[in-house]
């Protein structure tokens, strides 16, 4: 009988990062330990898909951490259900079995709706009057209020946003400890965001992220022991780093720049300045380090005036058009006509305004669901503007570029030797690597 198997999906973990991480190096101890090189796009939803299909963008349609719905037009960014990944996932091949396995689903982006048998994952209740409760999809769907008597509410204002840190992680841990000693599911894969916060914040390298690193040892120390007594048998432990996170000191703005070249059209309002979606010939979806630019109407003269305004632009290492996005495995009908690359130095930036006093509200708000683009600067509060800083010199690290040098590298971390396929992984190797241990052979 295999082993049942924990995989931890941690964010800008590294090599480094493990050295100085004593309860999991005692965790797995006596295992394996590989470089992980994460795909490109090297962001939180693509890499989570990679790893748990593993398929690339281009086959499983998970081409950022937001998509662009053309018809109607729409923005979705980190709301997604699990129906927006393409082909099965880990849970479900396990599920097929002759002898089905259980598995459970804790907190990774698009979990809502999957087939694995027991879920949790954020879903806060968004009120008419702009308000919201907080609450979380479960699988059952009365696991989040037994949660809830026990730990209390999900901190949602700990998991991303100017008070992010390690409470949120901490909380998942203990919920999902909470299910292990319910169900003792075969297969348990759970999201540590917390290594995130710190490092974009400050820099990977930061006093803030290398105190980041051991209180998510403390956070793991404290899971392995509530697994211990929950499953009362041995376990395979898999630590997986989604992506590395590099220092930054250098900001682009597409949708600056296409406004500038008189593609991207905004609306003024009461509150500022707003993207006129309607309007615009391009615009740019912006995350991290790269941005997808979709044309209207797919127009070929469009995305060629596109291209040329990013040619040779300082922050920019790469303007992929048309077919030759199939070079970063992105050639799927949700990426945009154009996919920009940026420099490893440099992150991307969403604001099209051209003075802080025309940036629309939202901008100073905590506010993911609502902004078209990814905003790092939810992580940085203004005191003196009493919301959130456009200041975007603050920003200390950045990922998503592709991972071509070992600074892009992460780790994999397994407690026991399970033949890795060699020192240097892909992320879409973490599927594998799952079903082989559980006698399913591809």
């Amino acid at each position: 009988m295999c082993k049942k198997t924990i995989l931890l999906s941690v964010p800008g973990l590294r090599e480094q990062d493990v050295a100085v991480m004593p309860k999991l190096q005692e965790l797995t101890a006596g295992g394996e330990i590989a470089d992980l090189v994460p795909s490109f796009p090297c962001v939180t939803c693509p890499v989570q898909a990679n790893m748990t299909t593993g398929k690339l963008p281009a086959a499983h349609g998970v081409v950022a951490n937001g998509f662009y719905w053309r018809r109607p037009p729409r923005v979705e960014m980190w709301t997604s259900g699990n129906d927006c990944i393409a082909g099965p996932q880990i849970w479900d091949v396990l599920s097929r079995r002759d002898e089905p396995l259980t598995s459970a689903v804790w907190f990774p982006l698009h979990a809502r709706g999957c087939g694995a048998d027991y879920v949790c994952t954020p879903a806060p209740i968004h009120h008419p009057d702009g308000g919201e409760s907080l609450w979380c999809y479960t699988r059952p769907t009365e696991l989040y209020g037994e949660l809830r008597d026990k730990l209390g509410h999900f901190p949602l204002q700990h998991f991303w946003g100017p008070m992010a840190d390690v409470r949120s992680s901490a909380w998942i841990a203990d919920s999902a400890v909470i299910a292990a000693r319910r169900w003792r599911p075969d297969f348990f894969y759970i999201y540590l965001p917390h290594l995130d916060y710190a490092a974009q914040r400050t820099g990977p390298d930061s006093a803030a992220a290398r105190k980041a690193v051991g209180e998510l040892d403390d956070v793991i120390g404290a899971l392995a022991e509530g697994f211990g007594e929950a499953y009362r048998d041995a376990l395979l432990w898999l630590v997986a780093g989604e992506y590395a996170i590099r220092p930054v000191d250098h900001v682009e703005y597409p949708n600056r720049l296409l406004r500038e070249a008189g593609l991207l059209a905004v609306s003024r309002e009461e509150d500022g300045e707003h993207l006129d979606l309607a309007a615009s010939r391009a615009w740019a979806l912006v995350d991290h380090q790269f941005s997808h630019v979709f044309v209207a109407d797919g127009d070929p003269n469009t995305a060629a005036a596109v291209a040329e305004v990013f040619a040779g632009r300082p922050g920019i290492a790469e303007v992929l058009v048309g077919p030759r996005r199939a070079r970063r495995s992105l050639d799927h009908t949700r990426s945009g006509e154009v996919v920009l690359i940026s420099a490893p130095h440099s992150w991307q930036a969403y604001y099209w305004w051209l003075a802080d006093d025309c940036a629309p509200a939202f901008a100073r708000t905590v506010d993911i669901h609502g902004k078209p683009g990814y905003d790092p600067m939810e992580l940085h509060f203004d005191p003196i503007a009493k919301g959130i800083s456009l200041e975007v010199t603050r920003i200390g690290g950045s990922h998503g570029a592709p991972a071509e040098d070992a600074a892009g590298r992460s780790v994999i971390v397994a407690s026991e030797p399970i033949l890795f396929p060699g020192p240097t992984m892909a992320d879409v190797d973490v599927y594998d690597i799952v079903l082989r241990h559980f006698g399913v052979v591809h």
